[in-house]
């Protein structure tokens, strides 16, 4: 039984052994496509304390796309956005969800039954094999039926996860040690019909049927920022309060912290000099109920009309250092393939790679 104090251990070695693959991924000087060389004695000059944040250590692999595209990646892909990764010490990489209402990311008995599509790849058998490759913890992100999503109520997505969760756990959990833990992946962000519950029986199945491997959710914060991402709005007039924040998810910490190891709040919904006055919520709420208290750090703007780019590189920072002045636990991305790597289908998000590795001295 690996309980949370062997997780984090395990998760601190893993991280320690990144500069070992770190070599291999620098990005080298080049010519762009004017024939241009870099300078490699040319660095930023920055006004602001290197590394004086909370670094990331985890992403989301987003395989099952709702509203970003698609980059249609093969294995020589992933594993060089794998060692892309593990170059700026990320140690965990959780698959988001293992399948979205019809599309699935492994060949599901009970999924293909219900009238899934079957997958060309088994993308979640080649996460486990990249993870373990480069010393890394996997994480299983629950299926999403969509059915929350269109009622409002998290009890729909208990059943199909009963099958789910022990496939999953027969087909990878038991075969690869990179197999680390789970993510109810459920999106809630206040006082949601089922909530308690579902993440209850779902993080209780996922614990039994692993030996009480680690779970965690990463909820968003109901600030003016959390607008439908469909619509032109950036904010909203209506926002939760900090008081109203903290009361509500009291409540539902008070529910869920037995089978939740960890929460990883979503922060891009409220504004940047809000950040404080939340964190330090979360993390006096985490530390009530013995949970771990992470950051999901999105690395995707969404101050922008077009959704959704890679992230200013002083807005990513300024939600690192506000992580890192609240002593949270662990900071993830959502995400690094398509917001931060340099493979990305945005230019950009290179370049955040390369101003975040500036930054951190990496």
């Amino acid at each position: 039984m690996e309980n949370r104090r062997s997780f984090l251990k395990k998760t601190a070695l893993a991280a320690a052994a990144a500069p070992l693959v770190a070599s291999s991924c620098k990005r080298l000087p080049s010519a762009d496509r004017y024939g241009i060389e870099t300078d490699p004695s040319v660095h930023s000059q920055l006004l602001v304390s290197k590394g004086n944040a909370l670094p990331i250590t985890g992403t989301f692999l987003d395989e099952i796309s709702h509203d970003i595209p698609h980059q249609n990646w093969g294995e020589q892909e992933w594993d060089r956005d794998f060692r892309y990764m593990k170059a700026m010490g990320i140690d965990t990489v959780i698959d988001i969800r293992c399948g979205y209402r019809k599309f699935i990311t492994y060949p599901s008995p009970y999924l293909l039954k219900k009238g899934c599509y079957m997958p060309s790849t088994d993308l979640i058998d080649m996460f486990c094999r990249l993870a373990q490759k480069y010393g890394m913890t996997f994480m299983l992100g629950l299926y999403d039926s969509g059915k929350y999503w269109d009622t409002g109520d998290m009890r729909y997505e208990v059943e199909s996860n009963k099958y789910v969760i022990d496939e999953v756990w027969e087909r990878y959990g038991s075969k690869y040690s990179s197999f680390g833990g789970w993510y109810i992946s459920g999106e809630i962000s206040r006082a949601t019909k089922g909530a308690i519950e579902s993440f209850r029986t779902m993080g209780r199945q996922c614990k039994e049927v692993s030996g009480g491997l680690p779970t965690f959710i990463s909820p968003w914060i109901d600030g003016k920022k959390a607008v439908d991402a469909a619509g032109g709005a950036l904010t909203k007039a209506q926002a939760v309060s900090v008081q109203e924040h903290e009361r509500e998810w009291n409540e539902i910490f008070d529910g869920i912290h037995e089978y939740v190891d960890a929460c990883a709040f979503q922060d891009g919904h409220i504004d940047y000099d809000e950040l404080d006055a939340f964190f330090t919520v979360n993390k006096q709420l985490a530390r009530k109920y013995g949970m771990q208290c992470w950051t999901n750090a999105e690395s995707f703007d969404r101050d922008m009309p077009i959704k959704f780019f890679p992230i200013k590189f002083d807005k990513l920072r300024l939600k690192l250092e506000a992580a890192g002045r609240c002593g949270y636990d662990k900071a993830i991305t959502f995400e690094f393939s398509h917001f931060m790597s340099p493979q990305s289908a945005y230019a950009q998000a290179g370049h955040l790679y390369d101003r975040y590795r500036e930054f951190f001295q990496l």
